[in-house]
Protein backbone atom coordinates (compact mmCIF):
# COMPACT_ATOMS: atom_id res chain seq x y z
CA UNK A 1 0.00 0.00 0.00
CA UNK A 2 0.99 3.66 -0.39
CA UNK A 3 1.65 5.91 2.60
CA UNK A 4 2.84 9.51 3.03
CA UNK A 5 5.40 10.31 5.74
CA UNK A 6 6.74 13.66 6.85
CA UNK A 7 10.49 13.79 7.64
CA UNK A 8 10.90 17.47 8.45
CA UNK A 9 9.21 20.79 7.69
CA UNK A 10 8.00 20.68 4.08
CA UNK A 11 9.54 17.24 3.45
CA UNK A 12 6.78 14.76 2.61
CA UNK A 13 7.60 11.44 0.91
CA UNK A 14 5.54 8.58 -0.50
CA UNK A 15 6.37 4.99 0.51
CA UNK A 16 5.32 1.47 -0.42
CA UNK A 17 4.57 -0.26 2.86
CA UNK A 18 3.02 -3.56 3.98
CA UNK A 19 -0.69 -3.53 4.67
CA UNK A 20 -1.15 -3.36 8.47
CA UNK A 21 -2.35 -6.39 10.42
CA UNK A 22 -5.13 -5.55 12.93
CA UNK A 23 -4.60 -6.39 16.59
CA UNK A 24 -7.08 -8.24 18.78
CA UNK A 25 -9.41 -5.26 19.34
CA UNK A 26 -8.77 -3.61 15.96
CA UNK A 27 -10.16 -3.76 12.45
CA UNK A 28 -8.55 -3.06 9.11
CA UNK A 29 -9.79 0.16 7.48
CA UNK A 30 -9.65 1.23 3.87
CA UNK A 31 -9.11 4.98 4.27
CA UNK A 32 -11.49 6.88 2.00
CA UNK A 33 -10.97 10.55 2.90
CA UNK A 34 -8.55 12.56 5.05
CA UNK A 35 -8.90 16.26 5.84
CA UNK A 36 -5.78 18.40 6.18
CA UNK A 37 -6.13 20.14 9.53
CA UNK A 38 -4.51 23.33 10.76
CA UNK A 39 -2.48 21.18 13.15
CA UNK A 40 -1.21 19.13 10.17
CA UNK A 41 -0.06 22.42 8.65
CA UNK A 42 1.97 23.11 11.80
CA UNK A 43 3.76 19.80 11.23
CA UNK A 44 4.21 20.63 7.54
CA UNK A 45 5.37 24.20 8.07
CA UNK A 46 7.34 23.89 11.29
CA UNK A 47 8.17 20.21 11.73
CA UNK A 48 6.25 20.14 15.00
CA UNK A 49 3.31 21.47 16.96
CA UNK A 50 3.54 23.04 20.38
CA UNK A 51 6.11 21.09 22.35
CA UNK A 52 5.80 18.01 20.09
CA UNK A 53 8.53 17.57 17.48
CA UNK A 54 9.27 14.97 14.84
CA UNK A 55 11.51 12.16 16.06
CA UNK A 56 10.79 9.78 13.16
CA UNK A 57 9.07 9.90 9.75
CA UNK A 58 5.40 10.26 10.69
CA UNK A 59 2.15 9.56 8.82
CA UNK A 60 -0.06 12.60 9.42
CA UNK A 61 -3.86 12.72 9.26
CA UNK A 62 -6.48 12.57 12.00
CA UNK A 63 -9.65 13.81 10.24
CA UNK A 64 -10.72 10.71 8.35
CA UNK A 65 -13.36 8.25 7.27
CA UNK A 66 -13.04 4.72 5.99
CA UNK A 67 -14.62 1.38 5.13
CA UNK A 68 -14.14 -1.54 7.52
CA UNK A 69 -12.35 -4.45 5.83
CA UNK A 70 -12.38 -7.06 8.60
CA UNK A 71 -14.50 -8.39 11.45
CA UNK A 72 -18.25 -8.27 11.92
CA UNK A 73 -18.41 -4.64 10.69
CA UNK A 74 -16.87 -5.52 7.32
CA UNK A 75 -18.23 -3.26 4.59
CA UNK A 76 -19.49 -0.60 7.04
CA UNK A 77 -18.61 3.00 6.25
CA UNK A 78 -17.37 4.77 9.36
CA UNK A 79 -16.12 8.04 10.76
CA UNK A 80 -13.14 7.58 13.04
CA UNK A 81 -12.36 8.99 16.47
CA UNK A 82 -8.62 9.72 16.18
CA UNK A 83 -8.05 9.95 19.95
CA UNK A 84 -7.94 6.55 21.64
CA UNK A 85 -8.41 7.01 25.38
CA UNK A 86 -7.59 4.30 27.90
CA UNK A 87 -10.88 4.45 29.81
CA UNK A 88 -9.08 3.65 33.06
CA UNK A 89 -7.19 6.75 34.20
CA UNK A 90 -8.60 9.39 36.55
CA UNK A 91 -9.62 11.75 33.75
CA UNK A 92 -11.36 9.03 31.75
CA UNK A 93 -13.23 7.92 34.85
CA UNK A 94 -14.29 11.53 35.44
CA UNK A 95 -15.78 11.71 31.92
CA UNK A 96 -12.92 13.57 30.24
CA UNK A 97 -11.45 11.16 27.66
CA UNK A 98 -9.95 14.13 25.76
CA UNK A 99 -7.66 14.66 28.77
CA UNK A 100 -6.68 10.97 29.07
CA UNK A 101 -3.22 10.48 30.57
CA UNK A 102 -2.51 7.60 28.19
CA UNK A 103 -4.11 8.95 25.03
CA UNK A 104 -3.04 7.72 21.61
CA UNK A 105 -3.73 10.18 18.80
CA UNK A 106 -3.58 9.47 15.07
CA UNK A 107 -0.80 11.33 13.29
CA UNK A 108 0.98 12.40 16.48
CA UNK A 109 3.97 11.10 18.40
CA UNK A 110 4.43 7.35 17.95
CA UNK A 111 1.03 6.79 16.33
CA UNK A 112 0.85 7.00 12.53
CA UNK A 113 -2.22 8.69 11.09
CA UNK A 114 -4.48 8.24 8.10
CA UNK A 115 -2.51 9.48 5.07
CA UNK A 116 -2.20 5.95 3.75
CA UNK A 117 -4.46 3.54 1.91
CA UNK A 118 -5.10 1.15 4.81
CA UNK A 119 -4.72 1.31 8.58
CA UNK A 120 -5.66 -0.71 11.64
CA UNK A 121 -7.72 1.05 14.30
CA UNK A 122 -9.55 0.06 17.52
CA UNK A 123 -13.10 -1.00 16.66
CA UNK A 124 -14.56 0.81 19.67
CA UNK A 125 -13.52 4.15 18.19
CA UNK A 126 -15.49 3.83 14.94
CA UNK A 127 -18.86 5.45 14.24
CA UNK A 128 -21.06 4.09 11.43
CA UNK A 129 -22.27 6.78 9.05
CA UNK A 130 -25.47 6.71 6.95
CA UNK A 131 -25.61 6.86 3.16
CA UNK A 132 -26.67 10.52 3.42
CA UNK A 133 -23.10 11.35 4.51
CA UNK A 134 -20.51 10.75 1.81
CA UNK A 135 -16.89 9.86 2.47
CA UNK A 136 -15.59 13.43 2.33
CA UNK A 137 -18.30 14.61 4.73
CA UNK A 138 -17.39 11.67 6.95
CA UNK A 139 -13.89 13.08 7.32
CA UNK A 140 -15.39 16.47 8.20
CA UNK A 141 -17.15 15.01 11.25
CA UNK A 142 -13.91 15.26 13.27
CA UNK A 143 -13.48 19.05 12.90
CA UNK A 144 -17.23 19.40 13.41
CA UNK A 145 -16.75 17.53 16.68
CA UNK A 146 -14.18 20.12 17.76
CA UNK A 147 -16.62 22.90 16.85
CA UNK A 148 -19.38 21.20 18.87
CA UNK A 149 -17.11 20.83 21.90
CA UNK A 150 -16.11 24.51 21.65
CA UNK A 151 -19.77 25.52 21.72
CA UNK A 152 -20.37 23.10 24.61
CA UNK A 153 -17.69 24.95 26.57
CA UNK A 154 -19.16 28.30 25.54
CA UNK A 155 -22.68 27.45 26.77
CA UNK A 156 -24.36 29.63 24.15
CA UNK A 157 -27.85 30.61 25.25
CA UNK A 158 -30.90 31.89 23.43
CA UNK A 159 -30.48 35.47 22.33
CA UNK A 160 -26.71 35.49 22.94
CA UNK A 161 -24.27 37.79 21.20
CA UNK A 162 -21.39 35.62 19.97
CA UNK A 163 -18.04 36.58 18.45
CA UNK A 164 -16.20 34.03 16.31
CA UNK A 165 -12.67 35.23 15.63
CA UNK A 166 -11.04 33.09 12.94
CA UNK A 167 -13.13 31.61 10.14
CA UNK A 168 -11.30 28.57 8.90
CA UNK A 169 -13.43 25.42 8.62
CA UNK A 170 -13.89 25.01 12.38
CA UNK A 171 -14.74 28.70 12.83
CA UNK A 172 -17.30 28.50 10.02
CA UNK A 173 -18.87 25.45 11.66
CA UNK A 174 -19.03 27.35 14.96
CA UNK A 175 -20.86 30.17 13.16
CA UNK A 176 -23.47 27.65 12.00
CA UNK A 177 -23.75 26.04 15.43
CA UNK A 178 -24.10 29.41 17.20
CA UNK A 179 -27.12 30.23 15.06
CA UNK A 180 -28.60 26.76 15.71
CA UNK A 181 -28.14 27.31 19.44
CA UNK A 182 -30.15 30.52 19.34
CA UNK A 183 -27.56 33.29 19.09
CA UNK A 184 -29.27 36.37 17.66
CA UNK A 185 -26.03 38.15 16.80
CA UNK A 186 -22.98 36.33 15.47
CA UNK A 187 -19.98 38.51 14.72
CA UNK A 188 -17.24 36.86 12.64
CA UNK A 189 -13.76 38.02 11.67
CA UNK A 190 -10.81 36.73 9.70
CA UNK A 191 -7.76 38.19 8.01
CA UNK A 192 -8.75 36.59 4.69
CA UNK A 193 -11.55 38.28 2.73
CA UNK A 194 -12.95 35.04 1.25
CA UNK A 195 -13.37 33.60 4.75
CA UNK A 196 -15.16 36.74 5.90
CA UNK A 197 -17.57 36.38 2.98
CA UNK A 198 -18.06 32.69 3.79
CA UNK A 199 -18.95 33.54 7.38
CA UNK A 200 -21.72 35.79 6.11
CA UNK A 201 -23.01 33.00 3.88
CA UNK A 202 -23.06 30.57 6.82
CA UNK A 203 -25.16 32.82 9.01
CA UNK A 204 -22.96 35.47 10.64
CA UNK A 205 -24.95 38.68 11.16
CA UNK A 206 -21.90 40.98 11.20
CA UNK A 207 -18.57 40.29 9.50
CA UNK A 208 -15.32 42.26 9.58
CA UNK A 209 -11.86 41.73 8.17
CA UNK A 210 -9.32 41.39 10.96
CA UNK A 211 -6.04 43.27 11.14
CA UNK A 212 -3.90 43.30 14.31
CA UNK A 213 -6.99 43.67 16.53
CA UNK A 214 -7.85 47.02 14.92
CA UNK A 215 -11.35 45.60 14.35
CA UNK A 216 -12.13 45.91 18.08
CA UNK A 217 -13.75 49.35 17.70
CA UNK A 218 -16.11 48.30 14.90
CA UNK A 219 -17.10 45.15 16.79
CA UNK A 220 -17.92 47.19 19.89
CA UNK A 221 -19.95 49.57 17.73
CA UNK A 222 -21.84 46.59 16.27
CA UNK A 223 -22.84 45.58 19.80
CA UNK A 224 -23.81 49.13 20.85
CA UNK A 225 -20.66 49.20 23.01
CA UNK A 226 -21.96 46.30 25.12
CA UNK A 227 -19.55 43.63 23.89
CA UNK A 228 -20.30 40.00 23.16
CA UNK A 229 -21.58 37.44 25.67
CA UNK A 230 -19.38 34.69 24.21
CA UNK A 231 -16.08 35.17 22.36
CA UNK A 232 -14.57 32.14 20.59
CA UNK A 233 -11.05 32.43 19.16
CA UNK A 234 -10.27 29.98 16.34
CA UNK A 235 -7.36 31.73 14.64
CA UNK A 236 -4.28 30.61 16.58
CA UNK A 237 -3.14 34.22 16.61
CA UNK A 238 -2.54 36.54 19.55
CA UNK A 239 -4.21 39.46 17.79
CA UNK A 240 -7.39 37.36 17.69
CA UNK A 241 -6.96 36.55 21.38
CA UNK A 242 -6.69 40.27 22.08
CA UNK A 243 -9.91 40.80 20.15
CA UNK A 244 -11.74 38.16 22.21
CA UNK A 245 -10.80 39.90 25.45
CA UNK A 246 -11.32 43.48 24.33
CA UNK A 247 -14.75 42.83 22.78
CA UNK A 248 -16.17 40.72 25.64
CA UNK A 249 -18.72 42.20 28.01
CA UNK A 250 -18.12 41.98 31.78
CA UNK A 251 -18.76 38.43 32.95
CA UNK A 252 -18.45 36.97 29.44
CA UNK A 253 -16.99 33.59 28.52
CA UNK A 254 -13.95 33.32 26.25
CA UNK A 255 -13.11 30.01 24.56
CA UNK A 256 -9.65 29.61 23.00
CA UNK A 257 -9.59 26.97 20.25
CA UNK A 258 -6.74 28.05 17.96
CA UNK A 259 -3.19 26.67 18.18
CA UNK A 260 -0.61 29.51 18.10
CA UNK A 261 2.51 29.20 15.96
CA UNK A 262 4.74 30.37 18.81
CA UNK A 263 3.25 28.02 21.44
CA UNK A 264 2.41 31.09 23.51
CA UNK A 265 -0.88 32.90 24.12
CA UNK A 266 -1.07 36.31 25.75
CA UNK A 267 -3.66 38.99 26.47
CA UNK A 268 -4.07 42.14 28.53
CA UNK A 269 -4.45 40.82 32.07
CA UNK A 270 -6.04 44.04 33.37
CA UNK A 271 -8.74 43.97 30.67
CA UNK A 272 -9.57 40.34 31.35
CA UNK A 273 -9.51 40.72 35.13
CA UNK A 274 -11.62 43.88 35.23
CA UNK A 275 -14.20 42.20 33.02
CA UNK A 276 -14.22 39.14 35.26
CA UNK A 277 -13.92 36.89 32.21
CA UNK A 278 -14.18 33.11 32.30
CA UNK A 279 -11.46 31.80 29.98
CA UNK A 280 -11.63 28.20 28.74
CA UNK A 281 -9.26 26.28 26.47
CA UNK A 282 -10.66 23.72 24.05
CA UNK A 283 -8.76 20.42 24.11
CA UNK A 284 -9.89 18.51 21.02
CA UNK A 285 -13.39 17.14 21.74
CA UNK A 286 -15.40 14.64 23.74
CA UNK A 287 -18.71 12.80 23.30
CA UNK A 288 -19.46 14.64 20.05
CA UNK A 289 -19.52 12.11 17.18
CA UNK A 290 -23.16 10.95 17.52
CA UNK A 291 -24.31 14.59 17.56
CA UNK A 292 -22.06 15.51 14.62
CA UNK A 293 -23.45 12.63 12.55
CA UNK A 294 -27.05 13.56 13.35
CA UNK A 295 -26.52 17.27 12.58
CA UNK A 296 -25.06 16.49 9.15
CA UNK A 297 -27.54 13.69 8.41
CA UNK A 298 -30.46 16.06 9.07
CA UNK A 299 -28.92 18.88 7.08
CA UNK A 300 -28.64 21.19 10.08
CA UNK A 301 -24.91 21.79 9.56
CA UNK A 302 -23.37 22.04 6.09
CA UNK A 303 -19.90 20.48 5.93
CA UNK A 304 -19.66 19.50 2.27
CA UNK A 305 -19.54 23.05 0.95
CA UNK A 306 -16.58 23.75 3.24
CA UNK A 307 -14.45 21.35 1.18
CA UNK A 308 -12.82 23.41 -1.54
CA UNK A 309 -10.32 20.88 -2.99
CA UNK A 310 -9.93 17.10 -3.15
CA UNK A 311 -6.71 15.32 -4.21
CA UNK A 312 -5.64 11.71 -4.70
CA UNK A 313 -2.85 10.41 -2.46
CA UNK A 314 -0.29 11.00 -5.21
CA UNK A 315 -1.18 14.71 -5.12
CA UNK A 316 -0.07 15.04 -1.49
CA UNK A 317 2.51 17.77 -2.09
CA UNK A 318 0.10 19.96 -4.02
CA UNK A 319 -2.62 19.28 -1.45
CA UNK A 320 -0.46 20.47 1.45
CA UNK A 321 0.84 23.48 -0.44
CA UNK A 322 -2.74 24.43 -1.37
CA UNK A 323 -3.89 24.06 2.23
CA UNK A 324 -0.94 26.11 3.48
CA UNK A 325 -1.83 28.98 1.15
CA UNK A 326 -5.33 29.06 2.69
CA UNK A 327 -6.86 30.14 -0.60
CA UNK A 328 -9.93 27.96 -0.05
CA UNK A 329 -11.36 26.26 3.00
CA UNK A 330 -10.81 22.54 3.66
CA UNK A 331 -8.48 20.41 1.53
CA UNK A 332 -9.18 16.67 1.51
CA UNK A 333 -7.02 13.77 0.29
CA UNK A 334 -8.73 10.58 -0.92
CA UNK A 335 -6.06 7.85 -0.53
CA UNK A 336 -7.75 5.16 -2.63
CA UNK A 337 -8.70 7.29 -5.60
Amino acid sequence: MKAIRIHSAGDLRMYDEPEPVPGEDEVLLEVTAVGICGSDLHWFGEGGIGDAVLNRPLVLGHEFAGIVQSGNLKGQRVAVEPAVSCGLCYFCEQGHPNLCENIIFAGHGKQDGALRQYMAWPKNFLFPIPDSIDDVAGAMLEPLGVAIFATDLAKIGLGARVGVYGCGPIGLMIVQLARLLGATQVIATDVLPHRVEAAKAYGATDVFQAYKAEEVDVIMAATNQKGVDIAIEVAGDNHAVTTTVETSRPGATVVLVGIPDSNETSFNAASARRRGLTIKLCRRMKHTYPRAIELVDKGLVDVNSLVSDCYPLAGYQQAFESAAKREGHKVVIEPNK
